[in-house]
């Protein structure tokens, strides 16, 4: 027999496919740690819970491990989602809104109330005409298997609504929870001073537009990028062959120590949902120098004086951004990240449809 729903979501169900790293599955983490200490029980259902991120999983969070990293998976959610009786289940991202589809579809009218959070950029300018009528097709589904649709800033609220047909009052607006530091995670070696980068190795971040545009900066300066991914070989033979310092540690489970000490912070995206990572820079006062890859870049950066941003495909600005930030220039004031109180957001939104 399923719980009283006239006392809201008091069971939230969340997943995940690995533990490996992301920023999706971060804020995942945070909320569930912040939904459990707000007197909720949290139940998270994770494919491979053996990554980097373990560390962070948070005490009172109860755990499932499929013991597979591969997303199909997942699909085995209804099956949990039916043993557990949750109260609403949790989408953390756009990644995984067809296993919300999925799970909808097993579970019929004895599905909970799904929300989930759209992550993601909804154009993609990696995609080609075919892709991108398949992708908007896709995201006007998303209405017919979530309940709550959420966003992450205004800007992306408005394309979203745009692209599902909905009004963006049905859209909840609700940022990631600003990262909290890690009094034991390691901090790796660095040198003295150095542009910073961090978001995985992958051709979507185009880590290769930072590397080409090092040498042909006023002065020598390192380059470190944090994370990990497909692309590690190839940047490093890239570098190599311009001649670059570059650093690559790996995924660190808390890279606020290197912003603060990084002379900028640079995001060089083909594209983005609601970068993250320049939010958490501008936090410890770190000035940040961005591609055009989100509409949701401009809100975060509302002042060139916070830092830089730049048409994507233009290395020229790129470079003269990166020049003025290594400037004599004045860094920022630290600004307070926004989604302090995402969590209890969240908890408003899933106790109005579990009460619905």
């Amino acid at each position: 027999m399923r719980p009283n729903k006239m006392s809201g979501a008091r069971h939230i169900l969340g997943y995940a496919q690995t533990l490996r790293g992301g920023g999706v599955e971060r804020a995942l983490l945070r909320l569930a740690g912040e939904w459990h200490g707000l007197g909720r029980r949290v139940t998270l259902v994770i494919g491979d819970a053996t990554g980097p991120l373990r560390r962070e999983l948070p005490a009172g969070v109860e755990v499932i491990s499929l013991g597979a990293d591969d997303y199909a998976a997942l699909r085995a959610l209804p099956r949990y989602a039916k043993a557990v009786q949750p109260d609403v289940t949790f989408c953390p991202g756009s990644h995984y809104t067809g296993v919300a589809a999925w799970t909808r579809w097993r579970l019929g009218r004895s599905c909970p109330p799904i929300v989930g959070k759209i992550s993601n950029a909804v154009d993609r300018p990696d995609f080609g005409k075919l892709m991108t009528l398949v992708h908007a097709t896709w995201l006007r589904q998303h209405p017919r298997f979530l309940d709550g649709v959420v966003a992450m800033s205004d800007a992306s609220a408005a394309q979203l609504a745009r692209t599902m047909r909905l009004d963006v009052k049905q859209i909840a607006v609700i940022p990631n929870p600003p990262a909290q530091p890690l009094a034991c995670a390691p901090v790796p070696g660095l040198p003295p001073r150095y542009i910073l980068g961090v978001g995985r190795l992958v051709p979507q971040k185009r880590w290769d537009r930072l590397i080409n545009a090092i040498p042909r900066l006023r002065e020598r300066v390192a380059l470190v990028l944090l994370g990990e991914g497909e692309c590690r070989a190839a940047l490093e033979a890239q570098a190599k062959a311009c001649g670059i310092e570059l650093f690559l540690p790996g995924h660190v489970a808390d890279p606020i120590g290197a912003m603060s000490r990084a002379t900028m912070v640079a995001l060089p995206s083909e594209f983005e949902g609601v970068p993250g990572v320049l939010s958490e820079a501008l936090s410890v006062g770190t000035p940040v120098v961005a591609t055009d890859c989100s509409p949701a870049v401009a809100e975060i950066i509302p002042s060139p004086s916070l830092g830089t941003i730049v048409p994507r495909d233009d290395a020229a600005a790129l470079v003269a951004a990166l020049n003025h930030w290594l400037g004599d220039v004045v860094r920022p004031q630290p600004v307070s990240p926004p989604g302090t109180d995402s969590a209890k957001r969240y908890l408003k939104l899933f106790d109005s449809l579990t009460r619905a």
